[in-house]
């Protein structure tokens, strides 16, 4: 048997704050997924814990069989690991977004979706200008970045910045939790401060800002943690993995396990993703793993942006682009294929955000029909699905054990 788990970030919305209650999902013409739906079961899955945080890191380590609640360490240490950057124990790792401050506000989270090349240059500049030998940035991919501080202290409130758009900055700058934490929650505000001078007088953001776009003129901190101790994959399912994804906290989670990472060209964790070269990338790793991992970024930025249009056509070239592609080439794979197909989370386009409603999901073993009474995968025909609801890990044990 081999496995394919396409997995499309925030896909799921909330109907109750959708245009007629029709979300993205009910509104996308989505026949591939559909079709699979129509073949398999469906079902309500929850993938964030009661006490944590609806962020994507979360989400992924308990569709992947690991209870976050005993490994979460942040979403900058599993970034790390993806960049190939040794981590010794004594080193916090955080995300250091570049974020857009309008009129001492946070106005996005993303600079306008900054191009790698000028944020590689930006970062380079932060570190020339405030990284210490217990201090240093690292550059990773659009506004997606890395800081990691020596001998710093866990025990801060550090305010995601996607979570609170529109609000002055001010008011969401770091807070100790603990007194472990009060140095370094106080020396991250301090490198918050000091960027806003450097970044927003760079030629690059002076450029952005004459083009008429959003200048990167802040780093915003969060999602901090050490080091995590996480069993290994292979070793604890006796299944080789692969994982396909633009993103570095998903790659990272991957390789943290000891699954195999594959870079796509072309897959930009945006709307212009190489769909085409997802689809093409999971059927060549299928001839020599066992599992493969599909992540596509795309539903969750247009989540964030607020554009049901805009979400609704990213589920449209999810199926049709990646699982169409993958359906139409599995005939290259002499195995038996159990597929599923879900969200990590909700990022409702009207919250703009992450919440911890369960998502629908969607498994099938092909040419092993064993449906249920569903049609169509969304939020509200997934409540009628024969799996009910699950919990955590319960979705990878369900996946990899149930026979149809």
């Amino acid at each position: 048997m081999k496995y394919i788990i396409i997995l499309g970030d925030g896909m799921a919305d909330d109907p109750a704050t959708c245009p007629n209650q029709v979300t993205p999902m009910m509104a996308a013409h989505k026949p591939n997924i559909d079709s699979l739906a129509k073949k398999g079961k469906t079902g309500l899955l929850t993938t964030v814990p009661k006490n944590m945080p609806a962020g994507s890191e979360i989400a992924n380590m308990s569709i992947l069989g690991y209870n976050p609640e005993k490994c979460y360490e942040g979403r900058g240490i599993l970034e790390a690991a993806s960049m190939n950057i040794p981590i010794q124990d004594n080193e916090l790792v955080m995300r250091c977004n570049l974020i857009c401050i309008q009129d001492n506000k946070i106005k996005n989270h993303s600079s306008g979706h900054i191009t790698t090349k000028e944020a590689k240059e930006l970062i380079h500049h932060l570190n020339q200008n405030l990284s210490t030998p217990a201090i240093k940035f690292y550059p990773g991919i659009s506004y997606r970045h890395l800081l990691i501080i020596k001998n710093g202290g866990k025990d801060i409130d550090l305010i995601p910045p996607h979570d609170v758009p529109g609000t002055p900055a001010e008011q969401v700058m770091p807070k100790p939790t603990t007194e472990q934490g009060r140095q370094t929650a106080q020396q991250i505000e301090q490198l918050i401060r000091a960027s806003w001078d450097l970044l927003n007088t760079h030629p690059i953001n002076l450029k952005r800002t004459q083009q008429g776009k959003d200048p990167a003129n802040s780093i915003w901190p969060w999602s901090q943690g050490f080091k995590p101790d996480m069993e290994n994959f292979q070793k604890t399912h006796n299944i080789k993995a692969a994982v396909i994804s633009a993103v570095d906290l998903i790659k990272g989670l991957g390789a943290l396990v000891g699954m195999d990472i594959i870079n796509v060209d072309g897959a930009t964790g945006l709307y212009d993703t190489n769909y085409e070269g997802k689809a093409d990338a999971c059927i060549e790793a299928l001839k020599d793993h066992d599992l493969i991992y599909v992540h596509v970024e795309a539903p969750d930025e247009a989540g964030h942006e607020g554009n049901y249009t805009l979400k609704t056509k990213t589920i449209e070239d999810l199926d049709k682009r990646l699982v169409g592609r993958i359906l139409n080439n599995l005939h290259k794979i002499d195995s038996k294929i159990k597929i599923a197909v879900l969200p990590d989370h909700p990022t409702p386009v009207k919250l703009k955000t992450h919440t911890k409603e369960p998502v629908p999901f969607l498994i099938t073993t092909l040419g092993e029909n064993a449906p249920d009474t569903t049609e169509t995968l969304d939020e509200q025909s997934a409540k009628d699905g024969a799996y009910r609801k699950l919990e955590c890990t319960q979705f990878l044990k369900t996946f990899l054990h149930e026979t149809p």
